[in-house]
């Protein structure tokens, strides 16, 4: 027992001599998520809300010890790498769309339908939605209940659905594998297992939006879209949009952004009615994978919760607004994904 006592001791003072307490950042920024202390100092503590109060201090100050910490170079680079990667992205020959009118700012709430035709002209489904990520997440799409207020259940195989999503997207993808690496490297995640079963939760969890239900989860509020308050809130994927566009569903009224590429993925801001319900401005990346949707509003949530989140692709900035959902938590208090989109004004 004194044995114990001294190691215990040792171990005590040895934390305390390499930081003045276990509530401080000093000599420990960058360094891995560590529950002897009570209080974080790397990345991703500004996610789960467990940073020290001196880890903007010393670890964000330019002549700080940042270790590990993902800079804004590094998640610039990374999107590059990414958006090359991106080989399952539609092509010109696979996707058409005719964006028609845009409107500024000022008038995306007049819900004036100024378009004559679909925003998606043609769609190749045999060669896009045959891939294994498309396919997954079309069987994602179909799951959700878009009112807020009503508890969403879900059947044994679509719990197995959420968790091919992710796998296909992530592990079987280079573009998802080169995600995780890069987490990997930076001590955010340590292994693959564990990579998956933090997006999963992130992206899937449930959580409430209204009357206390449990109602909603960041892919729903992304990727498939939902009515709260009168209004279309989230829905910022492009495939859902074209679904409900062909199935008669959605009416593209306008747009008031088109981001500067000319090629796949594009960005847009757009304004449309979804059976009765009109969305202002609904951000969406154009013609990307499953996979560089996912990888690239993952990314910005790890790294810039709650921020602005600055990437490029082929050259020109995209900037990504994450927000964190503060009002319950999974795991050790992490905070679930309460939306991504691109920001569609500059």
């Amino acid at each position: 027992m004194k044995v114990i006592a001294v190691l215990v001791l040792y171990v005590t003072l040895f934390y305390q001599g390499e930081s003045n307490s276990l509530d401080s950042c000093e000599g420990r920024c960058g360094f891995g998520t560590n529950s002897n202390f009570t209080c974080q100092c790397n990345p991703v503590c500004e996610r789960y809300n467990d940073c020290c109060s001196d880890y903007a201090e010393l670890c964000k100050a330019d002549g700080g010890n940042v270790g590990n910490k993902i800079t804004d170079a590094e998640i610039k680079a990374l999107s590059e790498t990414l958006y090359s990667m991106d080989s399952n992205r539609a092509s010109s020959s696979e996707l058409t769309i005719n964006p028609q009118a845009l409107v500024p700012d000022s008038q995306t709430g007049s819900q004036n339908d100024l378009s004559s035709e679909p925003l998606y002209l043609h769609l190749d489904e045999d060669a896009v939605f045959s891939k294994p990520t498309y396919a997954a997440l079309l069987a994602l799409l179909d799951n959700y209940n878009r009112m807020t207020g009503q508890v969403e259940d879900f059947s044994s195989q679509q719990l197995a659905e959420q968790e091919t999503f992710i796998k296909e997207t992530m592990l079987n993808t280079e573009l998802g594998r080169e995600l995780f690496a890069f987490l990997n490297t930076k001590g955010v995640y340590t292994s693959e297992e564990e990579f998956v079963q933090d997006l999963k939760m992130m992206w899937f969890g449930l959580y409430s939006r209204n009357n206390n239900k449990l109602d909603s989860s960041g892919f729903e509020h992304i990727f498939a879209g939902e009515i709260k308050g009168g209004k279309v809130s989230g829905f910022h994927n492009w495939i859902q949009f074209y679904l409900l566009e062909k199935s008669g569903k959605l009416n593209y009224y306008s747009h008031s952004f088109d981001g500067p590429w000319t090629s796949y993925p594009d960005v847009m801001g757009l304004q449309f009615m979804w059976d009765g319900y009109y969305k202002q401005v609904g951000s969406a990346v154009i013609g990307c994978s499953p996979e560089f949707d996912l990888a690239i509003y993952s990314l910005c949530y790890i790294a810039r919760p709650g921020k602005h989140c600055y990437l490029s692709l082929g050259g020109q900035q995209l900037i990504i607004q994450t927000y964190t959902w503060n009002n319950s938590s999974y795991g050790d208090g992490k905070k679930f994904i309460g939306s991504a989109y691109p920001v569609s004004m500059y």
